[in-house]
């Protein structure tokens, strides 16, 4: 958990401002969830490792003590913690959406299109970069199956990250059941594709040997984790040769029968033909940062379709990730509804730009005012306050030094936050109805009638 003090947030602000126009543009409307939900509505949606990372919220009062049975000075550790919770921080923006058009249905137009940008919490350790409280900038589309909106999606973030200033970025895609088949080759147990999957999306983290440790605690055997690693380190550059690519890495990892079993299976078949579609729709210069990638996972158990992930160079994680997720809104009503969505991660993409220099300077510098108006002594100090007020009608940012002291010390306050200009309203401006204008970075002064004192200002 932490703080944000004025530079971070003027930097935050700057960044959800371009997603919120991009985001916009192609016409997604803004949505906003609690930041607590029922802790059914949460539980089960993400997988036995993200049922862990859930933030459970007790019980309040009497009703804690009725549900445990036990007195709160005398806990009893046996009792699940799950029957001590009814609430839980959101895990993410997905669950909450998918609740959310469940229950209004029919207040929802056909094709719901919206963005979203609220905090989530993960109980887990986080790495260099990750919180455990953290923002997600989502944009999602309800209600078609078609392709056309994986490409718009991608489309739209490829505009955003290019206008942030990411010259160099990959968005890396897949799809949920070519996975499911290639693990149906080496009959793993459709009980286990999950806790497999989620084993395959850490190779980036724990490398080689570490999935196929965590593959072969699931009970698979050796020479299984080694096909199916293989298989997902199998890179390409061109959606439009995947198919092929895929098959001769497949020739050299697996047995015919077991390439037989690719060919036979309707599912996987209609995930190379969403792939291949899915490139045909993207035009040439969003193409082009779009690959092909069998290593790509996506632990998420909601997930049905195509999968999708950005990652930037000489960054190890990736700053957001999405994907077809059309089971998941049925989980909450009896209406099954197709959904696709891209989530795009603050926190990394604000680290990323801090360390290398991508804030433009009147970000990173920015002041807090155009300009500081003096105080001279407590009898002036009504006619400051008025002058400020003056300056603002003008369209200008003003502050106000908050009482009399030296000129000296209210100049050198005003360089201190960076502010470009002071207001001098001292006694004999204020005889004059003039006021001094001195510029912090010339270090001139002039003097002119208050009436055109906001023109000096620029």
């Amino acid at each position: 958990m932490r703080d944000f003090l004025p530079r971070e947030v003027r930097k935050r602000d700057y960044v959800i401002g371009i997603i919120k126009q991009v985001y916009e543009s192609y016409g997604f409307e803004p949505l906003e969830t609690p930041a607590v939900e029922n802790i059914d509505t949460l539980m089960g949606k993400y997988g036995e490792e993200g049922n862990q990372l859930i933030f459970k919220i007790l019980k309040r009062g009497e009703k804690l003590v009725q549900s445990a049975s036990f007195s709160l000075s005398e806990r009893d550790d046996s009792i699940p913690l799950n029957e001590l919770a009814d609430l839980a921080l959101r895990y993410d923006l997905t669950v909450p959406l998918a609740r959310v058009v469940a229950n209004n249905r029919n207040e929802l137009p056909k094709f719901f299109k919206r963005y979203q940008i609220q905090p989530v919490w993960r109980a887990d350790r986080p790495a260099r970069g990750r919180f455990r409280e953290f923002y997600q900038c989502d944009v999602d589309c309800i209600g078609s199956e078609s392709m056309v909106v994986e490409a718009e999606l991608i489309s739209a973030v490829t505009e955003v990250l290019e206008r942030l200033g990411f010259g160099k970025f990959q968005i890396r895609i897949n799809h949920r059941k070519l996975l499911t088949g290639l693990l149906n080759t080496q009959d793993v147990a459709a009980t286990k594709h999950n806790d497999a999957l989620v084993e395959l999306d850490k190779l980036d983290k724990v490398g080689k040997t570490g999935v196929a440790l965590g593959l072969q605690n699931l009970g698979l055997s050796q020479e299984v984790a080694e096909k199916l690693l293989y298989l997902f380190e199998q890179k390409q550059s061109a959606t439009s040769t995947f198919r092929k690519k895929f098959y001769e890495a497949a020739v050299v990892a697996i047995s015919r029968n077991e390439i037989a079993k690719l060919d036979q299976d309707g599912e996987t078949q209609r995930a190379f033909f969403e792939l291949e579609g899915l490139s045909a729709l993207l035009s040439e210069h969003v193409r082009s940062n779009v690959q092909i990638d069998p290593s790509l996972a996506r632990g998420l158990s909601y997930y049905t379709g195509t999968i999708m992930e950005i990652n930037v160079p000489d960054l190890a994680g990736s700053l957001g990730g999405g994907g077809r997720y059309d089971g998941l809104i049925g989980m909450f009503g009896k209406e099954q509804i197709p959904a696709c969505g891209f989530s795009l991660g603050l926190e990394r993409i604000l680290v990323v730009m801090d360390e290398r220099g991508m804030f433009p300077p009147e970000i990173a510098e920015s002041a807090p005012a155009d300009v500081l108006v003096t105080i001279w002594s407590d009898e002036t100090a009504a006619e400051s306050l008025k002058l400020a007020q003056e300056l603002r009608s003008s369209g200008l940012r003003v502050t106000l030094y908050p009482e009399p002291d030296k000129l000296g010390k209210q100049i050198k306050y005003a360089d201190s936050i960076k502010v470009p200009f002071v207001a001098v309203l001292g006694e004999s401006e204020i005889a004059d109805a003039t006021v001094t204008i001195k510029n912090m970075k010339s270090g001139d002064q002039q003097t002119a009638p208050r009436s055109e004192a906001g023109s000096l200002i620029a």
